[in-house]
C-alpha cells in the first residue's frame, strides 16, 4: 500500500514539477520500514536521498536535526525526516527547502492525534529552569498537524501497530494538478547573452531561468566603481546562483570579488556556481559550449581553497565573515553579500565603502526578512553615492510556481509572516493603541493576529527562525506582549522570565555548567564570577518590535511601560514579583539613549564581537526591588572598574560614540582620589606646561568619571577623551579621526577639556595649583 500512495504522488508531482509531502504518522520503527518501502518506490539513487534523524544507519545520507543546515542549497529527490525523539521546526524548513521539482518530502511522526502530547528532546531544549519539560505545551505540533490535514499536496497514512494491523490512507495527497508552468531545465533552451553583454556567454547558458539571465545582466555593472545591485527573491529563485555566476565573471576579468553571508553555509551556492564557471572557462578557452549546472555528485562541503577561488586573470572571489568582510570591503573591486537581510543595518553599511556593491536577500524565509531590509537600509543606500540597481526573481528554479509544498511551509513556519500593511497603521496614535498579553492559546487560535505578531518580531530581528515560533507558542518561560490599533499588531516584546534558581543550580553555573534560557543569570555568574547572581528574578527583552511605519513615533517606549506597570512593583496575594528586568542586544548609541530613558542601566559589554552583527553586546538592568537594586549596584561597580582598563585591552576598538552612551549608562558611584602629585600634572596639562604622559592613570581615571556623570564636555572633547585617554590611541590617528588641524592641536585639546573636569573634580590643593597658573 506505501508503494501504491508513494508512486501516485510521484507521478503527479513530476507531471507538475511541483513536491508532494508524505506523512507516515506511528511506531517509529514501523515508519523507518514503511519510508524505505516509499523510498524504493520511487526508483530514484540511494544517493539523492537524504534522512534527517537522530538514528544512524541509514543507507541514505544522515544529517542530525540540529545540523540540518548542512541540506543548505542542496537539491535532493527526496528527503526524510525522522520527528520521532528530536523534532526540530529549523530542520523541517531546509528539509522542505532541499527536495526538487516531482520529489517527496517524507515525514515519520507519532500518531497525528497523539503528537501534540508527546514531549521529545527538542522540548527539553524549552524547559527552561526552573520549569521542566512538563511544563512545555505541544501548540506548535498541534498546529502543524492541523495544516498536514488540511493543505493541499499532503498525503497522510496512519500505521498499524503492528504488521498484522492495517495501515490506513487518511488523505492521499493528490491535488489533480496538471503539467507545470515550465519545462524541467534539462528540457529547455538556456538563455542566451545579450548583444551587449560583459560577461562570458558561458555564464548566461548556465542561467536556469529568464529571471536569472536578467539577475545576471544586473550584476555586470558590479565591474564599474559606484555601482550598486539589489537582488530579492523568495527561496529557491537562484539568487544565489547569478551571485555565483557574477562574482565568476569578474574575477574572470580580473576583479578581487570579497562574498559574506551569515555563515559559509549560506554563501556555499555562490561558490559552487563562481568556481564551475571559472573551471569551465579554463576548460574550453571561453568557448563554454555544453555548460550546465552540474549535479548533486559534487562536495558542498565548502571548504579550505574553496573559500578562496583564483583565475588566471590575478582575479579571485573569497569568502570573509561578515564582520571581517565590512572591514575590508574598500580594499576589493567589488562585494556581494548574500542573505543580507540577515545582517544588521550597522554591519551592512560598511560595504557602501566598498567601490561597488550587491546585497542579495531573502523575502520570505527563515535566512531573513527583506522587509526588515527593505524598510531599515533602503533609505541608506539610496542617499549613498551608489547608482542602485533592483531586481527581482519571482520564477522557481526547481519546481513550479504554485507547488503546494512551498505554500504549505509558509504556512506552517510562517515562513511568509509580515506586519500589517503600512495603510492599516497609518493613523495609529500611541496614546490610543491598546496593550495586550498575547497568550498563546490566543495566538493558536487567530492566525492573522499570530501573522502580524511573528512578523513584527521577523522584520525586526535579523536570526528569528521556526524555533522561534516553537518557542513562541510553546516555552513555559516566554510572555508575549504587544499594543494593537483598530485591531492590528502595531508593537510586540517577547519577554523571557530568568533567575530564581535554587543553590545547587547557581553554584552549577558557577562551576561552568550551561544553564539554558536564562542568559543574564549565566553572564553574571559564570563570566563576571557571581555566584549570587542568579538568585534574583528578572525579566528579559529577548525582542521589542515597532511597526516599520511608525518608528521613532513612542510606541516602543509605551510598550514598555505597560510591561514595567504590569510586571513591576509589588505583586497581588502571594505571587512573586520580579527583582529587576534586563535587556541583551547589539550595542548602538541610538540604542543605548532609548533603553537608559527607558531606566535600564549598564553591567556588562561582551569583550569579542558578534560575528554575525559585528557589534558588542551589552547587558542592562532595571531594578525593581532591593534584591534587584543590590544586583546592579555591585555590577555597575564592577563595569566602572573593568572599563577603566578594558578599554586599553578588549575594548580598544569600541566606537567611542558607543563607549560614551555606555559609561553614561552606569550608574557606579565616581570615585576619583588622585594625589597631590598626581593633580600637579593633571593641572599642569590643562592651564600649565605640563605634559599628559606624565601621569596617564590619574588622567584615566578623570576621564571615566567625567563620561559616567557628564555635563562639562562638549561631544568632540568626550571622544577625544574616549580614544586618546582611555583608548590610548596613538595622537595621529586620534588627531585625524576626529578632524584636528595638526597633532599638536589635538594635544592642546586634550589640556582644554581637562579644565571643566578640574574644576569639578579638584581638591583644595588641586584648585590652588590652577590658582598658580591663571593668576600668573
Amino acid at each position: 500500500m506505501i508503494a501504491g500512495v508513494t508512486r501516485r504522488l510521484r507521478g503527479e508531482a513530476e507531471r507538475a514539477n511541483e513536491r508532494r509531502v508524505l506523512v507516515l504518522a506511528g511506531d517509529r520503527d514501523r515508519a523507518v520500514d514503511a519510508a524505505y518501502d516509499a523510498v524504493e518506490s520511487l526508483g530514484v539513487a540511494d544517493g539523492s536521498v537524504s534522512i534527517v534523524s537522530t538514528r544512524e544507519g541509514f543507507r541514505f545520507e544522515e544529517h542530525r536535526p540540529r545540523n540540518a543546515d548542512e541540506l543548505l542549497g542542496r537539491t535532493r529527490d527526496a528527503v526524510v525526516l525522522d520527528c520521532h525523539e528530536r523534532f526540530v521546526p529549523n530542520a523541517l524548513g531546509r528539509a522542505v527547502g532541499a527536495v526538487d521539482g516531482g520529489g517527496l518530502l517524507i515525514l515519520l511522526t507519532p500518531a497525528l492525534d497523539d503528537w501534540p502530547a508527546i514531549r521529545d528532546r527538542f522540548d527539553d531544549s524549552l524547559a527552561v529552569p526552573p520549569y521542566g519539560v512538563d511544563d512545555v505545551t505541544g501548540r506548535f505540533r498541534e498546529r502543524l498537524v492541523s495544516t498536514l490535514r488540511t493543505h493541499p499536496g499532503i498525503a497522510v497514512v496512519a500505521l498499524g501497530d503492528d504488521e498484522a494491523d492495517d495501515d490506513v490512507i487518511e488523505r492521499d495527497g493528490l491535488t489533480g494538478s496538471a503539467a507545470g508552468e515550465r519545462d524541467e531545465a534539462g528540457d529547455r533552451d538556456p538563455p542566451s547573452a545579450p548583444p551587449d553583454a560583459t560577461f562570458p556567454a558561458t555564464a548566461y547558458r548556465a542561467c536556469l531561468t529568464a529571471d536569472q539571465a536578467r539577475a545576471l545582466r544586473a550584476f555586470e555593472a558590479l565591474a564599474e566603481p559606484g555601482s550598486a545591485v539589489v537582488v530579492e527573491s523568495d527561496r529557491g529563485r537562484g539568487k544565489s546562483s547569478a551571485a555565483g555566476l557574477a562574482a565568476g565573471a569578474l574575477a574572470l576579468g580580473g576583479a578581487d570579488v570579497l562574498v559574506t553571508a551569515p555563515a559559509f553555509r549560506n554563501a556555499a551556492e555562490v561558490f559552487t556556481r563562481a568556481r564551475e564557471l571559472i573551471e569551465t572557462e579554463a576548460e574550453t578557452g571561453g568557448d563554454g559550449e555544453g555548460v550546465g549546472r552540474k549535479g548533486d555528485d559534487r562536495d558542498d562541503d565548502a571548504g579550505g581553497d574553496d573559500r578562496d577561488l583564483r583565475t588566471p586573470a590575478g582575479g579571485r572571489v573569497r569568502f570573509l565573515s561578515p564582520a571581517a568582510a565590512a572591514a575590508a570591503a574598500a580594499e576589493a573591486d567589488a562585494a556581494i553579500v548574500d542573505e543580507a537581510a540577515a545582517l544588521p543595518v550597522r554591519l551592512l553599511e560598511g560595504f557602501l565603502d566598498a567601490p561597488a556593491v550587491a546585497f542579495c536577500t531573502t523575502v520570505h524565509g527563515y535566512e531573513g526578512a527583506g522587509r526588515g531590509f527593505s524598510v531599515r537600509f533602503r533609505e541608506r543606500l539610496l542617499d549613498s553615492q551608489f547608482a542602485v540597481r533592483d531586481v527581482r526573481l519571482d520564477e522557481p528554479i526547481r519546481y513550479a510556481r504554485n507547488d503546494p509544498v512551498e505554500a504549505w511551509a509558509s504556512r506552517a513556519l510562517l515562513l511568509d509572516a509580515r506586519p500589517a500593511v503600512d495603510a492599516a497603521v497609518a493613523d495609529a496614535a500611541v496614546d490610543d493603541a491598546a496593550y495586550r498579553a498575547l497568550d498563546p492559546d490566543d495566538l493558536l487560535a487567530d492566525e492573522t493576529l499570530l501573522a502580524e505578531a511573528f512578523g513584527l518580531l521577523v522584520a525586526a530581528h535579523y536570526r528569528t527562525e521556526p524555533n522561534d515560533l516553537a518557542r513562541l507558542l510553546d516555552a513555559p518561560n516566554l510572555v508575549a506582549r504587544a499594543l494593537v490599533a483598530d485591531g492590528r499588531v502595531v508593537a510586540v516584546a517577547l519577554l523571557a522570565r530568568e533567575g530564581g534558581l535554587d543553590a545547587a543550580t547557581r553554584r552549577g553555573m558557577y562551576e561552568g555548567e550551561r544553564v539554558r534560557g536564562n542568559m543574564v543569570p549565566d553572564v553574571l555568574t559564570s563570566q563576571l564570577r557571581d555566584e549570587a547572581a542568579a538568585a534574583p528574578r528578572g525579566l528579559r527583552t529577548v525582542r521589542i518590535a515597532t511597526h516599520h511605519a511608525l518608528r521613532d513615533a513612542g510606541f516602543g517606549s509605551r510598550l514598555l511601560d505597560e510591561v514595567h506597570a504590569e510586571f513591576g512593583g509589588d505583586r497581588p496575594g502571594d505571587e512573586e514579583g520580579l527583582d529587576y528586568f534586563s535587556v541583551g542586544y547589539g550595542t548602538t548609541p541610538r540604542l543605548l539613549r532609548f533603553w537608559m530613558r527607558a531606566g535600564y542601566r549598564i553591567v556588562h559589554l561582551s569583550t569579542t564581537r558578534n560575528d554575525a552583527s559585528g557589534e558588542y553586546s551589552a547587558i542592562m538592568l532595571r531594578p525593581e526591588t532591593d534584591a534587584g537594586g543590590d544586583l546592579l549596584d555591585r555590577h555597575a561597580v564592577a563595569f566602572r572598574d573593568r572599563e577603566r582598563d578594558g578599554l586599553s585591552d578588549a575594548h580598544r576598538d569600541v566606537d567611542p560614540d558607543v563607549v560614551r552612551g555606555a559609561l553614561r549608562a552606569c550608574s557606579g558611584p565616581v570615585s576619583v582620589d588622585l594625589t597631590d602629585t598626581e593633580w600637579r600634572s593633571v593641572v599642569g596639562a590643562s592651564v600649565g606646561p605640563g605634559m599628559y604622559d606624565t601621569a596617564p592613570g590619574a588622567f584615566r581615571d578623570l576621564a571615566l568619571a567625567a563620561l559616567i556623570e557628564g555635563g562639562e564636555l562638549e561631544e568632540r572633547q568626550e571622544r577625544l577623551l574616549v580614544r586618546k585617554v582611555l583608548q590610548g590611541r596613538p595622537w595621529e590617528e586620534v588627531a585625524d579621526e576626529l578632524d584636528f588641524v595638526s597633532t599638536s592641536a589635538c594635544m592642546r585639546a586634550i589640556g582644554d577639556a581637562y579644565v571643566p573636569i578640574v574644576e569639578r573634580y579638584g581638591t583644595e590643593f588641586a584648585l590652588a595649583e590652577r590658582e598658580r597658573f591663571i593668576s600668573d
